[in-house]
């Protein structure tokens, strides 16, 4: 009898942390219009889910801007690769960790900004296709706080370079980025 108090005792030391992360995590779901290019042109639509549990703070955010201005996308990419600040999916996959988050605000609106080490496939690699020069994905959303709906843009291959001071610029390797459409949030505000 006393195994069994001892291992639900156990085991509700690990739920407990696990719940109150969960609480802490904010949720964006809604719908991803992607469209083709190169040789596949057609259009297709795909569900999203970007789950953020932790915003980049200021000082860190300077320090991979003054990271990009001094060296560039590849050491960018080389310092921000071990976070982890939430995950972002399309459709029913297990996703991709988030290793940026901006938030501010944009007429009115909560602008998330998002970006994160893109997944390169095999062929990518292996045949030097020009798409490895964009090593990044990005995602803006802009939230209305009242309601907690929205829209945004999602560069599924993105290049990043730095513009001097604050500024940077995200470039798209496809002909039109993505559309997120009905987006929805759920859980804590982001602030």
């Amino acid at each position: 009898m006393k195994r069994i108090t001892i291992t639900l005792a156990l085991s509700m030391l690990i739920l407990i942390p696990a719940l109150a992360a969960k609480a802490q995590t904010t949720t964006f779901t809604g719908t991803a219009v992607i469209y083709g290019m190169g040789r596949n042109t057609r259009t297709i639509t795909r569900t999203f889910t970007l789950r953020i549990n932790d915003i980049t703070s200021d000082s860190e955010a300077n320090r991979i801007l003054s990271v990009l201005a001094d060296d560039g996308q590849d050491a960018l990419l080389r310092s921000i690769d071990d976070k982890e600040l939430g995950r972002f999916s399309l459709g029913a996959n297990v996703g991709v960790p988030v290793n940026a988050v901006l938030v501010d605000k944009a007429d009115g609106q909560t602008r998330i900004r998002v970006i994160f080490a893109r997944w390169i496939g095999f062929g990518e690699l292996r045949y030097g296709r020009r798409s490895v020069d964009y090593p990044f994905s990005y995602l803006e959303l802009l939230i209305d706080p009242r309601t907690g709906e929205g829209e945004g843009t999602y560069f599924q291959a993105a290049r990043i370079r730095s513009r001097g001071g604050n500024t940077i610029e995200v470039e798209d390797f496809g002909t039109f980025p993505s559309r997120l459409m009905g987006v929805r949030m759920r859980g804590r505000p982001l602030s």
